[in-house]
């Protein structure tokens, strides 16, 4: 299978940056963070795969080359794009939050538009928004089939996002993979908490009682392979552990204290978060959503790391 890959990086009109690690818009890119693992799992199983980045080179087309001269022959094409909403040095404003919009709405656009223009179109159509389409609760609980999308700023970028994806009468299949907090080694949410942590630093924030929606990024990897590999599969999978409903970011931050073998005794407060990240960011770590991933069990799909201690006991070893 031949995959084409939307990376971070500038679509036309949009801006680059980070991947995103946290769970409102998520994904990473081609050669990013999530990019990375997606790579590597889809040449284990025998598939090409070139990127579509600010630059054309070995294996990868810019994203101006795609508008220009469109889809190159492919079989699957997915978009891991969007700039990093939780980048502490960035403020959040007007020219930011049209940052965060265009990378990920406008790449979404350019590679719709280029798989509808396309006269072999690909068979599959993959794209990896977040859980922060869904309304942050402390007990209600979410599948894919839950209502969201409409009630704050990420809830409705999400939606935005997803509606961008869409092409009426393609005979490209269509998934959209939800992704919680992504947890991996060399990026993600651990690579920003490890040392603290290390240095018995680290706590839960605020509260500590908010639901924490995780995936370990093998599994990320593995549900867009199968939405791939699995030509029956179309419609919305929710890339979160089975077991991420029933963990709070309290709970995460002892997990992740004993697997170091450290102790989590300095939560952070409520406040520190919102003076770093903004209130309308600070509500992604400060609150969250029980996620269940039902149509992604049901698909099919084993979890190589359904339990939160042996996710983090595979990072941090």
């Amino acid at each position: 299978m031949r995959v084409l890959v939307g990376e971070c990086g500038a679509g036309p009109g949009g801006a680059g940056g980070p991947a995103p690690e946290a769970a409102a818009g998520r994904g990473g890119g081609g050669t990013g963070f999530v990019g990375r693992a997606l790579t590597q799992l889809l040449r284990s199983h025998g598939h090409e795969v070139t990127y579509v980045s600010r630059q054309g080179g070995k294996d990868r087309i810019s994203w101006e080359e795609l508008s220009r001269c469109g889809l190159p022959l492919c079989d699957a094409v997915v978009n891991l794009a969007g700039e990093n909403v939780l980048n502490p040095f960035r403020r959040w404003g007007d020219a930011f939050c049209q940052e965060v919009i265009s990378s990920r709405v406008e790449t979404t656009k350019t590679l719709a538009k280029a798989i509808a223009d396309a006269e072999q179109p690909p068979r599959a159509w993959v794209l990896v928004t977040g859980v922060g389409y869904y309304r942050p609760s402390p007990t209600a609980e979410y599948t894919e089939d839950s209502p969201g999308g409409d009630f704050d700023f990420f809830s409705r970028l999400v939606s935005s996002w997803e509606a961008a994806a869409l092409i009426p009468g393609s005979p490209a299949r269509g998934v959209v993979v939800r992704s919680g907090v992504v947890l991996g080694r060399d990026g993600g949410a651990i690579s920003q908490m490890i040392w603290p942590f290390r240095l018995g630093l680290g706590g839960p924030l605020g509260s500590g009682l908010q639901p924490f929606p995780w995936i370990h990024i093998r599994d990320l990897a593995g549900i867009v392979c199968h939405a791939l590999e699995n030509e029956c599969l179309q419609g919305v999978l929710n890339g979160v552990s089975p077991s991420s409903h029933a963990t709070s970011n309290g709970t995460f931050a002892q997990e992740l204290a004993a697997a170091l073998g450290c102790p989590a005794l300095l939560p952070v407060p409520a406040w520190a978060v919102r003076a770093v990240f903004g209130a309308e960011r600070a509500v992604m770590l400060l609150e969250g959503q029980r996620v269940v991933p039902k149509h992604t069990l049901e698909s099919g799909y084993r979890f190589i790391f359904p339990d939160l201690s042996g996710a983090l006991k595979d990072i941090v070893a």
